[in-house]
């Protein structure tokens, strides 16, 4: 059993930054491919970003292109999102999740992640 837990959110002013981490336990995260999922009030779970087993390889919903960036450190267990120039539209509770067993680089898809974080909440005030 993997558990994630992310921390980072808070509230913020449209313009700002914020850096979510996510750790997860166990020794295999190496293995895992790492995604950010997010959720509005009223709205289904959205893809933010993923990232492959060695960090060479990332995707993002076209949304954040540009403002948002993945990473990973495997020595620490742990994935980021960093978070700038952020908008209201960008309040959401955000997610990690793991595929334990990727058999695709990197992916978007939310049925292949096998593990879940509790969330965190990220509020943008205009």
């Amino acid at each position: 059993q993997v558990q994630l837990v992310e921390s980072g959110g808070g509230l913020v002013q449209a313009g700002g930054s914020l850096r979510l981490s996510c750790a997860a336990s166990g020794r295999t995260f190496s293995n895992y491919v790492m995604g950010w999922f997010r959720q509005a009030p009223g709205k289904g779970r959205e893809f933010v970003a993923a990232i492959s087993r060695s960090g060479g390889n990332t995707t993002y919903v076209d949304a954040v292109k540009g403002r948002f960036t993945i990473s990973r450190d495997n020595a620490k267990n742990t994935v980021y999102l960093q978070m700038n120039s952020l908008k209201p539209e960008d309040t959401a509770v955000y997610y990690c999740a793991a595929d334990r067993n990727p058999t695709i680089v990197v992916h978007r898809r939310a049925p292949l992640y096998d593990y879940w974080g509790q969330g965190t909440q990220v509020t943008v005030s205009s």
